[in-house]
Formats: structure tokens, C-alpha cells, sequence
């Protein structure tokens, strides 16, 4: 259970970020969705203790993240190319990262091996240094990253974004087939309406630092926001 109370994120007399109290529970697919600036991102940084809150806290499981590290060993995540170490090949990185996490090989090829059809043939034993990668590989190398440890919960920020549309189906379908084999939680913040409402079951849409919709997926849900970011 991720639990948000009276989270507030200000710099100076500037309220960026603003939300009473937010819940999302074990297992659920969770939308952020809101235009520039809306505070989605900082959302997700303040969750993953990258920034301090001005207020109010954030709970994983009953842990506040600033004042507890257990929930780490749970949570995995990826926000933007920042947290690559693009000086390495694709394999290279994924190695380091097995190391950290305590992986055996056969760990690590198990999850590669989920991997396969997105990464089509294009990041596995390429001896290509990660920023030489497109933009839409590097994409996948994150996501991969931030699932490498078999999570409870991932946060992705604009995972589809860069993404040609065959992998952004491959993505979504694998998304679909984590919370069904293993219940994972996600998070995933998107500027795209169609593939947020495809993947979550519930979306909350926040404006100017504020959660001012809290919707559950159905077959109206697309409608509903096309028709608020068209005011």
C-alpha cells in the first residue's frame, strides 16, 4: 500500500505540488496523467525520496521514505536516462545492476529473457555503449532496469514515449502480464491518453500540483479526459 498525507512541495512562494491524501493499493495499474508542469514528476521523485517534501509525508507499506530504506529492496523505477550509466554497454549495465541485487546469472537471463520481443534484436550483445543508443532503446534498457530486482512495485514516467508502436504494444502487454503472474503495483505517469487508459485501472489527473480527478478504468474513461484537456 502506497499512502500520500498532506504532501506539499513548494519552492519559495511557488506551490508546485499539492495533494490532501492518496491511496493506491497492492496489485493496482495507477495513471498519472496532466499537462506540463502539472507536478507529475515531482509526484514520482518525492515517492522515491529524490526530493524532499516542503510537508506531509509518503508511506510504502507503513514506511515513511525519508526515514526508512526497507521499502528500497521492493520498489523499482525508472524516470529518465539520469539513471543510466550510459558509459556501458546494455549488458555490462545489466551485470552491475545484478550484482547490487544480489542475482545469479540464471536470475538475471530469466529476466532478460522477458525482455526479449521488446528489445527486438537491437540492445543484447550489440558492443554498443548505452548512449549510443536511440532514444527508444534507451527506454527499454530503463524499464528493464527498474524491474531487473522482480519488484512489488515499479514507477514509470512516460515509459511509452520514444517508443515505436509495435513496442509500445509489447510493452503494455508485458505490463498486463506482470500484475497478472506477480501482482506488482505500478505507477506509470503518461502525457499519452490512450495507452494510460489501455494499461491502468484507475487514473488520476492532476493540474497545477492538484489531484482534481481521481477516475476508475472504464470503457468511458478516455472520453472523460479527452473532453477535460479539450476545456
Amino acid at each position: 500500500m502506497i499512502t500520500i498525507e498532506n504532501l506539499k512541495k513548494a519552492y519559495g512562494n511557488e506551490v508546485v505540488l499539492d495533494i490532501d491524501r492518496l491511496e493506491i493499493p497492492p496489485g493496482q495499474c495507477f495513471g498519472l496523467v496532466g499537462n506540463n508542469g502539472a507536478g507529475k514528476t515531482t509526484l514520482f521523485r518525492l515517492m522515491l525520496d529524490m526530493i524532499r517534501p516542503t510537508d506531509g509525508k509518503v508511506l510504502i507499506n507503513g514506511r515513511d521514505v525519508r526515514e526508512d530504506e526497507e521499502w528500497k529492496r521492493y520498489v523499482g523505477s525508472y524516470l529518465d536516462e539520469h539513471s543510466l550509466v550510459d558509459f556501458l554497454t546494455p549488458n555490462e549495465f545489466f551485470r552491475f545492476l545484478a550484482k547490487i541485487y544480489n542475482l545469479s546469472s540464471d536470475d538475471l537471463k530469466n529476466h532478460l529473457g522477458k525482455f526479449e520481443d521488446l528489445f527486438q534484436g537491437e540492445i543484447l550483445n550489440k558492443n554498443k555503449y548505452i548512449r549510443d543508443l536511440s532514444r527508444g532503446n534507451m527506454k527499454k534498457v530503463g524499464i528493464a532496469s527498474a524491474m531487473i530486482a522482480f519488484p512489488d512495485i515499479v514507477m514509470l514516467d512516460e515509459p511509452f514515449e520514444n517508443l515505436d508502436p509495435s513496442s509500445q504494444i509489447k510493452l503494455k502487454k508485458m505490463i498486463h502480464q506482470e500484475m497478472a503472474d506477480r501482482k506488482v503495483t505500478f505507477l506509470i505517469s503518461s502525457h499519452d491518453l490512450n495507452h494510460v487508459t489501455d494499461v491502468c485501472e484507475r487514473i488520476v489527473l492532476l493540474e497545477k500540483g492538484k489531484a482534481i480527478k481521481d477516475i476508475a478504468g472504464d470503457e468511458n474513461t478516455l472520453a472523460t479526459l479527452e473532453a477535460y484537456f479539450q476545456q
